[in-house]
């Protein structure tokens, strides 16, 4: 396949290529280049405490050198069981540099869940703080798992003064009683040492950085083994879209890091360009837009609920955003209204992007500096070739403009998925010129200049009475009427068609919108067949993810209980 064929090149802007080079280093090469030129820089703010560059890099020594004291040994897994903190920066970084692999962990997680996860991926060691919403849990999987070791810190030690005073004071209730138990050490031992660190050999292109879950298309979570290449390449193909500057840059991170798409586009990319991190331990609306108000970060990585809680804030006027550059939307469909409505309030430009766990995330996005289509994903990420292919035998390139499945290859594509080959066997393919391709399970659609538009997931499409039917398709519908705030659609079973169509809507505070006036609104903007058989209108909030995805699987399993 010669990179003349490929239609996305026609779209690319000057700058960056989409041939440039991806250095085959990492992202511990990343940060000690950051922290060795821009050591007084600052580099991560949380409530009111803020750190540079020399501090993070220090901190970070001194953890991966407790990590080997303990005997942390090449491969070995770390749990990060940790909220947006300095401590996870510290503890990512160093679990890494120590030589061992980070698995990250959902901190809401049922107790269940966890435990399966700690034994299918081999965790010895949790990192998590003294909070009884984390302790109190990561106790109990320390009792009922294979876990060795629980590494405590102290939630107090990362907050300014006179915080740290008050906290236990004001807030008593949310600290956890810490056991007295031989398998428990505090961060503050782990970290009492002279931050020498053993060196360890990587192998890029093999060892694995990080273990991250996905639920997949089964639902069945699986590690996707995300290499030290993988990761890295990622940070920089993705950094490649960013504009340059030599002024001092500042990220605000709303998405948990945990979570891959925070892990890649708020965490190491903010490594990689030395920026300052501004955070809070979990997303607040208020408090994350008058963070935005106070410290005027320049770049936001979001979901599409997030901007559009955004949209409907009933007093955004008070905030200043101004100093938004731009935002990547991921983690789901943006809505063209929302992103039309969020631009239009705020006068930042929100470029959607696209990408699933296995690509370590980002596969694709609409280029900031070049053409921003609207329900776009955009265009490939450097150095990574996507092609459209016939869903039914996973073979047969489709014409452009015709729906198929997406498929990824390219540098951030994952090994596969720890200790399940057959899972990896059915979404990654190696064709005949060397290539891994990564079937994702979207159906999309690419267009003469090489813009994709992604359908729907193979899954979620509704087969009623035999026809096709797409719910990203009838969700842009409705959220083009003035009255919906939130919406979500999915097929549920039918004995007469298969599945039927149904809605579930939320209007915005004071609409008066019924089923009558929506289906009036929808006649001529979607076909007879994709027509709701049943909207439900709520007064709260539609179900959504951690990260804050709208959730058509919560809603769906709500209607069969």
């Amino acid at each position: 396949m010669q990179s003349e064929s490929f239609p996305w090149l026609k779209s690319y802007p000057p700058s960056p290529s989409w041939d440039i080079e991806i250095p085959d280093i990492t992202m511990l090469d990343a940060l000690a280049y950051t922290v060795a030129t821009k050591p007084e820089s600052p580099a991560f703010y949380f409530l009111g405490k803020s750190y540079n560059w020399a501090e993070m890099g220090d901190q970070i020594n001194r953890f991966a050198a407790g990590l080997q004291s303990q005997g942390l040994k090449k491969g070995d897994k770390v749990g990060l069981f940790l909220p947006n903190s300095p401590t996870f920066l510290v503890a990512y970084y160093g679990v890494m540099k120590a030589g061992g692999t980070v698995v990250n962990y959902n901190p809401l997680y049922a107790l269940r869940e966890l435990v399966h996860q700690v034994e299918d991926s081999e965790t010895d060691i949790m990192v998590t703080l003294d909070l009884k919403i984390l302790y109190d849990k990561a106790y109990e999987v320390l009792q009922t798992s294979r876990l060795k070791r629980l590494i405590v810190g102290k939630f107090t030690e990362i907050l300014p003064f006179p915080k740290n005073i008050l906290f236990p004071v004001f807030k008593g209730k949310e600290r956890a009683q810490i056991d007295n138990d031989p398998r428990i050490l505090t961060l503050q031992d782990l970290m009492n040492n002279d931050g020498t660190v053993q060196p360890v050999s990587i192998d890029t292109a093999h060892d694995i950085a990080v273990l991250q879950y996905t639920g997949g298309t089964t639902g069945t979570p699986k590690g996707a083994m995300l290499t030290h290449r993988n990761i890295y390449a990622n940070a920089f193909q993705a950094y490649s879209n960013f504009p340059k500057s030599d002024e001092h840059r500042r990220m605000l991170a709303v998405l948990p890091f945990f979570h891959v798409f925070a892990m890649t586009v708020t965490l190491n990319i903010s490594v990689m360009g030395g920026m300052e991190i501004l955070t809070l331990p979990r997303f607040d609306l208020n408090q994350s837009l008058d963070l935005i108000h106070k410290k005027k970060p320049h770049f936001m990585a979001g979901v599409p609920a997030i901007f559009n809680a955004i949209n409907n804030h009933a007093a955004i006027q008070k905030f200043n955003l101004s100093s938004l550059l731009f935002c990547i939307s991921g983690g789901a469909p943006l809505p063209v209204e929302v992103k039309r409505i969020f631009e239009e309030k705020t006068g930042c430009v929100v470029v959607e992007g696209y990408g699933l766990t296995e690509a370590s995330p980002v596969c694709h996005v609409n280029p900031p500096l070049g053409k921003n289509i609207a329900g776009s994903i955009g265009l490939p990420l450097p150095q990574t070739i996507v092609e459209i292919i016939n869903p039914d035998d996973k073979i047969t390139p489709m014409p452009i403009g015709e729906r198929g499945e997406v498929c990824i290859s390219g540098p951030q594509v994952m090994r596969g998925y720890w200790n399940k080959q057959e899972a990896s066997d059915d979404v990654l393919r190696r064709l005949p010129d060397g290539r891994i391709r990564l079937h994702t399970g979207d159906i999309g659609i690419m267009d003469d200049a090489g813009y994709t538009y992604i359908v729907d997931r193979i899954k979620d499409m509704i087969i009623t009475n035999g026809y096709n039917v797409f719910p990203r398709n009838i969700e842009e519908a409705i959220y083009m009427h003035p009255d919906i705030e939130e919406c979500i659609v999915a097929g549920l079973p039918d004995a007469q068609r298969g599945e039927i169509v149904k809605a579930w809507v939320k209007l915005k505070t004071g609409a008066k919108l019924d089923e009558k006036g929506l289906r009036e609104f929808l006649q001529d903007k979607i076909s007879k067949m994709e027509m709701p058989r049943s909207i439900e209108f709520r007064s709260a909030p539609l179900p959504k993810t951690m990260i804050g995805k709208l959730s058509r699987k919560d809603i769906v399993a709500q209607e069969k209980t």
